[in-house]
């Protein structure tokens, strides 16, 4: 198949707005591909002392600072709200107050200025934001999504042409990053902690289970290793825990690695596709790049993974799947409503 970046670009610029969890981002991307600006406000600080994200305290924050990220967004990408073509916001899946938000804005916005207005699946916007880097994937390809709240694999034939192989039974892998660092005492946001703590430690100082390691599955599953480490933890003590606190995280770290990679390397065999993305959130992971790396030179595989910026929550993401719907002629309603389960 040829790439799927060979159409003409049409210099459409479009608005994209994210809001689905704790990130308020919005970006100016130019015909589903250049980056004119992207802001992101971070929700962290609020919600570290609890531990995990506290869905009143995002939608909240995100009404107080939805305005400010438009403005810094507009003018870092030296764009009046003329030159706005259209404009896309995350519908789903998410938190249902904090996708109100961004998804209101984009239909005011919509309103206003008499442009397109278009609703994005979340999940679609990280399956496609390699899209937005120089280096991308022809089809078909694997696409695997691990983050906070979602773990998929997709085997990907088109923009419009994708068929899901296998996803998380329970817990995401990025939720049980964040269960697990509260277990460690490590703090919140737990993926970032982990990965940094692991660095000093030893992954095969522990045995941590592979949930779902039988070849009859593509499905992944991550509570069971969650309450693998409690236990362990509860078992050892917590002096041992603290003297040991870099092998546990690395230990655990690796089980998650090896569980994605198990069903990856399956996907690979059974699907004969030797072109593979990894994105979303849990896509930053210092160790999972590395063994990704090994894959690309031990199997002779095409691996794509985004830049950090574009596997976390972004609205750039959001703008070029908007650009896709537009030029395909389609839009969506003003009525549209956020969908907290939305599928893919």
């Amino acid at each position: 198949m040829g790439s799927p970046n060979d159409s003409p670009g049409t210099d459409m610029r479009i608005l994209g707005i994210e809001s689905s969890c704790d990130d308020c981002a919005a970006a100016v991307v130019v015909d589903g591909r250049e980056i004119l600006s992207h802001a992101v406000h971070s929700q962290t600080l609020i919600h570290r002392p609890y531990g995990g994200v506290v869905p009143e305290l995002a939608s909240r924050d995100h009404l107080d600072k939805i305005v400010p990220v438009l403005r810094k967004a507009m003018q870092d990408a030296r764009s009046s709200w003329e030159d706005l073509e259209g404009v896309a916001a995350t519908c789903g899946p998410g938190l249902i107050g904090s996708l109100l938000v961004g998804l209101s804005a984009a239909k005011a916005i919509s309103l206003a200025l008499d442009i397109p207005f278009c609703g994005v699946n979340h999940l679609e916007g990280h399956l496609f934001a390699i899209f937005l880097e120089q280096r991308a994937p022809e089809f078909p390809f694997l696409g695997l999504i691990v983050s906070g709240g979602h773990t998929s694999l997709y085997h990907v034939e088109g923009f419009e042409q994708r068929t899901l192989l296998g996803q998380t039974r329970d817990d995401a892998a990025g939720e049980a990053f964040d269960k697990v660092a509260k277990l460690l005492g490590l703090g919140y946001p737990g993926g970032a902690l982990i990965d940094r703590t692991a660095r000093q430690g030893n992954p095969k100082a522990f045995s941590f289970p592979r949930p779902l390691a039988a070849p009859d599955t593509l499905d992944f599953s991550f509570s069971g290793l969650k309450t693998s480490v409690r236990g362990f933890l509860h078992q050892r003590g917590e002096a041992f825990a603290r003297e040991h606190l870099a092998d546990v995280a690395a230990s655990f770290q690796e089980a998650v690695v090896d569980s994605l990679l198990l069903k990856l390397t399956r996907a690979v065999q059974h699907t004969q596709t030797r072109r593979v993305v990894v994105c979303g959130g849990v896509a930053c992971n210092s160790r999972l790049r590395e063994r990704l790396e090994q894959m690309t030179q031990e199997a002779a595989l095409e691996v794509f993974v985004p830049s950090p910026a574009l596997c976390t929550d972004n609205a750039a993401m959001i703008a070029a799947a908007g650009y896709r719907c537009f030029r395909a002629g389609r839009s969506s309603p003003l009525s549209l409503n956020a969908q907290a389960n939305l599928l893919l």
